[in-house]
């Protein structure tokens, strides 16, 4: 998978997934942009790895977002790929889910994925060329306790990444999704060790992925490999869910 030169933006850069997709893109040669909320943690990627280029930015400032990839794009001299990784959880019982907390999580994991389409895609026309990956979630498809909010902004992201690929593959342009399932990060980390357990149980491999897992997969299809491949979701859950 042949990435070097390629220009790429990954939001979430700072969270478990985030830094495999980092580490992968660099290790492959891209020229990166790394994109998140937490300073610390940008600077802690910033010593991995040297000369990629760092942007602290906020996804839910929608009216921000045109002027952000304006400026990755000019940073980068031309935007080739685009990553959406970044998502956030609120988590509770649909009864007891706010209504302040269903808009937040579909503000910046749905709406803030489609302005980032949109806004990367303009820059992509010009040179007849993209790739898009956004990350989803294996509860996009089967739903989860606690998550509608979660849930359904994952789902519609498959939704919507579907009508994006048809609107501009004549134009070179490919939109997938990675839908992972449960990746082995400080999150997972957390969960109470018999809970842990009894969700590994229910996977056929036995075991939680990783992070590189995932970044191997969402490389494929940022390369020149994947050029007849759109509109998909890969899924990479060890065997959990199989569409």
């Amino acid at each position: 998978m042949d990435l070097k030169n390629k220009n790429v933006l990954i939001t979430g850069a700072t969270g478990g997934i985030g830094n495999d997709l980092t580490k992968k893109f660099y290790e492959s040669g891209a020229n990166i942009v790394a994109s998140g909320t937490n300073e610390e943690k940008l600077s802690n990627l910033k010593k991995r790895f040297n000369n990629i280029h760092l942007e602290k930015f906020k996804l839910e400032e929608h009216n921000k977002i045109e002027d952000f990839i304006d400026k990755v794009d000019n940073n980068l001299n031309g935007l080739n790929i685009l990553i959406n990784n970044a998502g956030i959880t609120l988590d509770n019982l649909s009864i007891r889910l706010s209504e302040e907390h269903w808009k937040k999580v579909l503000d910046i994991n749905l709406t803030s994925t489609f302005l980032m389409c949109k806004s990367a895609i303009k820059k992509m026309l010009k040179k007849k060329y993209g790739k898009i990956v956004n990350i989803t979630s294996i509860v996009g498809h089967t739903g989860n306790l606690g998550q509608a909010n979660y849930s359904a902004s994952k789902a519609g992201i498959v939704a919507f990444s579907k009508s994006l690929a048809i609107e501009y593959a004549k134009k070179n342009i490919n939109i997938n999704c990675v839908s992972p399932g449960f990746i082995k990060t400080e999150m997972t980390d957390k969960i109470n060790e018999e809970f842990k357990q009894n969700l590994i149980s229910k996977i056929p491999s036995g075991k939680l992925g990783s992070g590189e897992d995932v970044s191997n997969c969402v490389a494929f299809l940022a390369s020149d490999l994947s050029n007849y491949i759109n509109g998909e979701t890969l899924h990479v859950n060890g065997g959990m869910y199989m569409s």
